[in-house]
């Protein structure tokens, strides 16, 4: 069988037992609390918590069958958070960042009997793995050390009743393993339950007891393929354990692993090879374009250590970490995962990076990695399509990345090897220098870190640790942060949110049930409220209360902690509150009050946020579907939009992004909403969610174009915010700047409605008077400008020609006036020149006029003085060297300066003795 016989056996097998084969969820994960998805179980856990009911037929991209029972080949990342495996990859193996993991679910249906049967059945009469080599554990608290729960007999019945069938002894081939190894928990409460693992004995030697021995004893020679979760309680806070309602299967294979180990042993018949996941074919595409690329060849070395290794093991060695980084970084682009600074982003960074870093190992240009995305697509196009759907746009970002950072590799290489030769009795980097090659050249520390243990060397990351602080330090301290005291005081549990019905209306009556103070700042707190508070990037509404006979301005609104509405009054109206509230027969707090929005500030900031929802949907359509939005602000004045994109913007596909939303403002498409279970648009990849928001089991998904409240429109995406009915409303959107404000994150600044239309108008009134001084229309205004540009060339050319002229002339002139000492000559002079390197020019003609001496030129531009000085051969000869000529001339003009023995320039502050120093 080939690795893709296997994937596919492992789907087939299960969809006859009755599991829907759902596709594999993106990289980015639902969890806010993750990294990157790292088990096939993440996109099921709203199921396990009884969040959802289990539906999976109904899910996109299915191959349907029952609801309660799933199958599926999961892409997992484990490179930074808990699961971290990175260092180790390329020196064993069987450790990955990006791995397959092969699983099927029972929700509430099947359990214990059948994933066990099922699973032996697949392994060894599908597959054909010898009974006799495997071994499973069950799970046996230590209640010396607190384990939970009971014994799992129901495993090990189960599993001895198999072993017996095959004419094995349970007591050798049942292992116990305690709370880490066999039980499996969510998290500290939640679902959790006990576990069974199949181990899988790969030594040379069938030996039932010597198989045994190394079953967790973490050798590669007998390891883990397959984990059977068996979820059956809810830990309780008080650390108690009560039996679920539904009872569920979770099970994970390591896809690599498996196939590895088939490939190795030659259909599991030969076991005197060292097992390797590498020896999978799913590798081979990306082993052979490494070859290609190289010129060298893959021999499969493994070394026992991290230094010293021999030329084959570190060839070996790059193979696999190229082959498995090349993989990582193609996965998780084309899910949208962008190389960045920040969490995930930087995870991607720092894997595409090391494997750069390894690809100089073997000889290999910056240049190389792009190469690499071709051999993963053909690997793995065929099972995860979105590969060869973003294969372009994969490209294109690693090439992005290898340009930056090649530009610094060479450079940080060389000032790594630089900090050695300073300290080469050391056996520690210093923290500093560690921190420099972070922040100068890139290096994420662990790739330090791999370059020391290289040499036999430690990182000091205390040290590291206490520069990045420092750098945090100034950061924070570069920020101004307007902190309202009220946000975070008097939490008391009577506190509930404000009612917010400014949806469908612009003004309400609302019982005024709080004022708050805050600093010089006084605010507002009504049981409800049309007033929209600033969230999602939308500034808070401006509007106006009464009470009684007073009124009041509202210049903004704000949330507090507990989601009240703090409704910001005008500073004059603050002083007023102040007054009133001072005695209670005058207090404010229990009035009624009418409250309104101010409808034309409403209509601004809605245009800007219906504005900020087309642009999303431009972007991605012109730039491709990995753009995601990085953070927004919609005021009355402006839109900003930030970006996730790995490349400046193109001048054309601006233009075009432009004209497609204004295309759509033309149409004047409907702008509706609708509120429905977020569990219905979760896995939509048309309706867009941001990672990291927290979602109620209630969504408002705000819809342009399609049929109302049918989510069928060309944008959705889900958003609390206010919008305009219809796009026409927008009036016309205008495109103000588009820049980088990190790496691989854009920014766009656009204007709409009004200040759309007075930008048009100031551009236009620019255009008219530029037209005016050129004497030419506004179609023309170009072509006199391209000719009066010409025309300021050719008068440039000219005049250069004529300064050179008037330069060669006062060369031969001061060259003439040479004095003769000891047979050389000697020129110094006080000259007039337009500029630095000008000065240079002459001094240069001049010491090529005297054949053999000295020359030293001064001139004065503004406030300060500049020297130069050159010497012949037959001059430096003599000990005349122009550094240190220079360096004293400019001491006494009181400045610094210095340079090679030919030529050095410099200068001072102190003008007026310019002449004396240069007699």
């Amino acid at each position: 069988m080939t690795s893709a016989d296997i994937r596919q056996s492992f789907l087939d097998f299960f969809a006859q037992q009755g599991h829907t084969i759902v596709p594999s969820s993106s990289l980015l994960p639902d969890s806010p609390g993750l990294l990157f998805t790292n088990a096939g179980m993440n996109q099921f856990v709203p199921i396990f918590l009884g969040d959802r009911a289990p539906d999976v037929s109904k899910w996109a991209g299915v191959r349907p069958s029952k609801d309660t029972r799933a199958a599926d080949t999961q892409k997992c990342i484990r490179a930074g958070g808990k699961h971290n495996d990175l260092e180790d990859v390329g020196f064993d193996t069987y450790h990955h960042t990006m791995f397959e993991m092969l699983g099927n679910w029972s929700f509430g249906d099947y359990f214990k009997q059948e994933s066990i049967t099922w699973g032996w059945e697949l392994i060894t009469k599908v597959w054909g793995i010898p009974p006799k080599r495997l071994f499973a554990t069950i799970y046996n608290p230590d209640k010396a050390k607190g384990d939970p729960s009971e014994r799992d007999q129901e495993a090990y019945d189960i599993w001895a009743t198999i072993f017996r069938q095959e004419g094995l002894d349970p007591a050798v081939h049942i292992v116990n393993g305690n709370k880490k190894d066999n039980f499996w928990m969510m998290g500290d409460t939640g679902p959790c339950g006990p576990c069974s693992e199949i181990h899988f004995n790969l030594l040379p030697s069938d030996d039932e007891a010597e198989g045994r021995k190394l079953v967790n004893a973490s050798s590669p020679r007998c390891i883990e393929i397959w984990n059977h979760v068996f979820i059956q309680f809810n830990a309780n806070a008080d650390g108690t354990f009560a039996p679920l309602a539904a009872k569920h299967v979770d099970t994970g294979m390591g896809f690599e692993r498996v196939a590895g180990i088939h490939a190795t042993t030659g259909g599991f018949k030969d076991f005197s090879k060292d097992p390797s996941n590498y020896a999978a074919d799913v590798f081979a595409p990306l082993f052979k374009k490494v070859a290609e690329l190289s010129g060298k060849t893959y021999q499969a070395t493994v070394p026992t250590k991290r230094e010293g290794l021999t030329e084959q093991e570190n060839i070996d060695v790059a193979f696999r970490v190229l082959a498995d980084h090349a993989r990582c970084v193609s996965c998780a682009i084309a899910d949208g995962i962008l190389p960045g600074n920040e969490g995930r982003n930087y995870v991607i960074r720092r894997i595409l990076r090391r494997g750069i870093l390894y690809g100089t190992k073997l000889g290999l240009k910056t240049g190389f990695f792009e190469q690499l995305v071709t051999p993963v697509v053909e690997s793995l196009g065929a099972v995860f399509p979105e590969l060869k759907a973003q294969q372009t746009i994969v490209q294109r970002v690693i090439k992005s990345e290898e340009e930056s950072f090649g530009r610094t590799l060479e450079k940080g290489l060389s000032q790594f090897q630089f900090a050695l030769e300073l300290n080469p009795n050391t056996k520690v980097l210093a923290g500093a220098q560690a921190f420099l090659l972070y922040d100068t050249y890139g290096f994420p520390l662990d790739m330090t870190q791999l370059l020391a243990t290289e040499r036999g060397l430690t990182v000091d990351t205390a040290g590291f640790e206490a520069e990045m602080e420092k750098q945090r330090e100034r950061g924070r301290a570069a920020q101004k942060k307007e902190i309202i005291v009220a946000a975070t005081e008097g939490e008391a549990t009577d506190q509930k949110p404000t009612n917010f019905i400014g949806y469908g209306q612009l003004t309400a009556e609302a019982t005024l049930i709080d004022v708050v103070k805050a600093d010089k700042d006084v605010f507002f707190v009504f049981d409800q409220t049309p007033l929209y508070a600033e969230m999602g990037g939308q500034a808070g509404d401006h509007g106006a209360a009464r009470i009684g006979s007073q009124n009041f301005a509202i210049v903004d609104v704000v949330k507090d902690k507990a989601g009240r509405h703090l409704h910001k009054l005008a500073p004059a109206c603050a002083l007023d509150v102040s007054t009133l509230n001072s005695q209670p027969s005058t207090s404010l707090i229990g009035q009624r009050a009418q409250i309104g929005v101010s409808p034309l500030t409403r209509r601004a900031i809605s245009r800007h946020h219906t504005a900020a929802h087309l642009v999303h949907w431009a972007l991605r359509k012109v730039l491709g579907t990995h753009v995601r939005q990085a953070g927004t602000s919609k005021t009355k004045e402006r839109l900003r939009f930030d970006f996730l994109h790995f490349e400046q913007v193109k001048p054309e596909q601006l233009r075009e992004i432009e004209h497609l939303v204004n295309e759509k403002v033309l149409d004047n498409a409907t702008v509706a909403y609708a509120e429905v279970p977020y569990a219905d648009v979760k896995g939509r990849a048309d309706v867009l969610q941001f990672f990291g928001d927290k979602y109620g089991d209630r969504v408002r998904v705000v819809q342009i174009g399609g049929e109302p409240a049918k989510l069928n429109g060309y944008s959705m995406e889900l958003c609390g915010g206010t919008h305009t009915a219809t796009t026409g409303e927008i009036g016309i959107i205008r495109f103000v700047a588009e820049m980088a404000i990190a790496a691989g994150t854009r920014r766009i600044e656009a204007v709409a409605g009004q200040p759309a239309f007075d930008l048009v108008e100031d551009h236009e009134a620019a255009l008219k008077t530029v037209g005016a001084k050129l004497n030419a229309g506004p179609l023309d205004v170009a072509q006199k400008l391209d000719a009066l540009l010409t025309h300021k060339a050719e008068l440039e050319k000219k005049l250069k020609a004529f300064e050179q002229k008037a330069a060669a002339g006062l060369a031969d002139d001061l060259a003439s006036k040479a004095t003769v000492r000891d047979g050389l000559k000697f020129v110094s002079a006080v000259v007039t020149a337009d500029a630095p390197d000008a000065l240079r020019a002459l001094g240069s003609q001049v010491v090529a006029k005297l054949g053999e001496g000295v020359v030293q030129l001064g001139a004065s531009f503004g406030d300060k003085a500049t020297v130069v000085a050159f010497c012949s051969p037959a001059a430096i000869k003599a000990g005349h060297q122009a550094g240190k000529i220079v360096q004293a001339l400019s001491a006494q003009l009181g400045g610094k300066g210095g340079g090679k023995p030919d030529f050095a320039m410099g200068g001072g502050k102190d003008v007026t003795k310019l002449a004396e120093v240069l007699r």
